[in-house]
């Protein structure tokens, strides 16, 4: 009995042996196509190139499955999450404000990863592509580092600071899973009445042609280091220079114009690699440039040679001239890879189809832009890493990020004015009064695209008000007095800082075509500051200049702080002395409201601050 067992067994480890080795020949090693009846599945291999793998990949999907390459949902709008497998969608998006519950870091993961699970069940298990508006770093998720908008970065005239800014967003992003933020806004304004103007960096083109820095902070030098994420250049193109600065305008002004004020700042995104491009829901000289074949196909993809994919803005395609289908056929015949619906994607599904199939749209047509979006998913290393890397999860807001941040609040203050060198205050002052409604305000100083779209007043997430800021840097024996309205001022302050200025806004309830000047609330404090006689330095918290000549000569200093983001101690460290002023004015001042708009170089030029603007402490 012995020897059977042996024998048996002998016999057994042989069996299992040749079963190993058999199946060793048959399945390829790791980082090797995989084989189903035979075939290589080249667009699996990770070691075969990029283009191989996209032709590939594109071989062998169905006009259904490319079409749902080309579409963009927003999350909420999906009837059911399996929608995302159904109709084989190929990106999803949170617009501002569409955040998972509760609204933390983990949680964003998890629904990422959740999407994602879904997309890979799908035939040829192509993974999702996520985008978001972090567009003042990760500023949909309530903890995350929030920096000064474009408009205060601008005044840094910083390119490095730039691409350090574009890193930590990438981390912080990178660490919720999304791959894609629909950012930088290369948008040049040129009127102060847009209610975008803070997305701008600035009225002259110089400033966002230095910036394509964040393009390369944001993208790294290799999209597959899971640090990275794709960057998009918005909004093609022309927004910024809208008649009246009206928000989806129209930009009447000439070719040669377009090309040296709006288009030039995108040559360097482009030469930088960025990955994206979104259009402008405005027109150039009446035409829609959703549906504008010639700035899209022929100069953007043609002349200029963008090789990325271009994206729609949110339901922009609806306002073309036409019916829905001619929408459809216009918006991707003029050149838009990717259409954001972002709601009724079936419609746009079977409407997409049915124009491939009556010829109106070429399959050619169909597979370059598929071919554009498979490209940058490759190149991010979604087939291989799919799913949230949570060794950045938590650094989102960490000290680390925030020390960035609050360097970019202290260069992006401008001093103004300084009389008397009130400037820098001592940190040993007695006794200091501290006033107006943005002065303890996270949601105010922070500005529209935080937390929600249009923004909100308020503590809406963490980080450091202006006031807070001020309270950690004087001594222990200054005495720091609050009061919003400013009851209780007296004369025997040694100074008031007062805080005031915008309260948040966004895209279409931005723009501004009442009076520029001051709040009636803001105006009712000032008058109080100067009763009391007692000397007042002024922060101004805005996202555009305000007419304010009426009320300068009474103020000893006043400080633009643009939208500083949560790191409202960065603003204590400049008045305080330990940084000196180093921004000056991306935009020119105007001295009265009839002036607006207002930019350099025009003929009749007279601002209360000149473009360029900005005082410093003297040694």
């Amino acid at each position: 009995m012995v020897m059977n067992k042996f024998v048996f067994s002998k016999k057994l480890f042989v069996f299992l042996l040749s079963t190993v080795l058999l199946f060793s020949l048959l399945i390829p090693s790791m980082g090797d196509p995989k084989v189903v009846n035979g075939e290589a599945l080249v667009y699996q291999d990770p070691n075969a190139a990029i283009p191989d793998r996209v032709t590939d990949l594109l071989a062998r999907m169905s006009l259904d499955e490319k079409i749902g390459q080309m579409t963009q949902v927003d999350r909420t709008f999906l009837n059911s999450d399996n929608d995302i497998a159904t109709y084989y969608l190929g990106s999803l998006l949170s617009g501002g404000g569409s955040a998972p519950t509760p609204n933390t870091p983990e949680t964003w993961a998890d629904m990422y990863d959740h999407y994602q699970s879904i997309a890979l069940t799908n035939n040829l298990s192509i993974p999702i592509i996520y985008g978001i508006d972090a567009v003042h770093g990760h500023n949909n998720v309530y903890g995350a580092t929030v920096f000064p908008h474009n408009i205060g970065l601008g005044a840094t005239r910083n390119p490095t600071l730039l691409n350090q800014i574009g890193e930590v967003t990438a981390k912080e992003v990178a660490g919720t899973g999304i791959d894609w933020t629909f950012a930088p806004a290369l948008s040049v304004a040129r009127n102060e009445r847009w209610g975008r103007t803070y997305e701008s960096y600035g009225e002259d083109p110089e400033i966002a042609s230095s910036y394509a820095t964040i393009i390369e902070g944001l993208q790294g030098t290799n999209l597959n280091d899971p640090s990275t994420i794709l960057a998009t250049a918005k909004h093609w193109v022309g927004d910024g220079g809208t008649t009246g600065g009206d928000d989806q305008g129209d930009t009447q002004i000439s070719e040669q114009d377009l090309r040296d004020i709006h288009i030039a700042p995108y040559i360097n995104a482009i030469n930088s690699g960025v990955g994206s491009i979104m259009i402008s829901y405005s027109s150039w000289n009446s035409e829609k440039l959703h549906g504008h074949d010639y700035l899209i196909h022929d100069v953007l993809k043609g002349e200029l040679g963008f090789d990325g994919f271009i994206v729609s803005d949110w339901a922009a395609i609806d306002q073309l001239p036409g019916d829905y289908a001619s929408d459809v056929r216009t918006s991707i015949n003029a050149g838009i890879d990717m259409i954001m619906i972002p709601d009724n994607y079936v419609n746009f599904i079977n409407t997409l189809r049915t124009e491939v199939n009556e010829g109106r749209i070429s399959m050619n047509r169909i597979d370059d832009a598929v071919s554009r979006i498979l490209t940058k998913k490759f190149e991010l290393g979604l087939f291989e890493n799919p799913y949230t890397d949570r060794t950045f999860t938590a650094s989102i807001g960490s000290q680390e990020h925030r020390d960035v941040a609050r360097e970019a609040v202290r260069q992006s203050l401008v001093l103004l004015k300084n009389e008397g060198n009130i400037l820098p205050l001592s940190k040993d002052l007695n006794k200091v009064f501290v006033a107006g409604k943005n002065a303890d305000n996270i949601g105010n100083q922070s500005g529209g695209w935080t937390i929600s779209w249009q923004g909100t007043s308020g503590d809406i997430t963490s980080g450091t008000t202006i006031l807070e800021g001020i309270q950690n840097t004087v001594s222990p024996n200054t005495t720091v007095t609050y009061n919003e309205r400013g009851i209780g001022i007296k004369s025997d302050y040694d100074v008031a800082i007062v805080v005031i200025g915008e309260r948040p806004y966004a895209e279409g309830n931005g723009d501004k075509q009442g009076s520029f000047g001051l709040e009636r609330t803001d105006l009712t404090l000032l008058d109080k500051m100067k009763r009391a006689g007692v000397p007042t330095v002024v922060i101004l918290v805005s996202g555009r200049p305000l007419i304010i000549t009426d009320q300068l000569t009474d103020w000893n200093a006043l400080v633009e702080a643009w939208l500083p983001g949560t790191e409202g101690d960065g603003v204590a460290d400049v008045i305080f002395g330990d940084y000196n002023f180093t921004g000056t004015l991306p935009m020119s001042w105007p001295l009265t409201e009839e002036q607006i708009p207002i930019n350099i170089g025009d003929p009749q030029y007279d601002p209360l601050f000149p473009y360029g603007f900005g005082l410093t402490y003297q040694p």
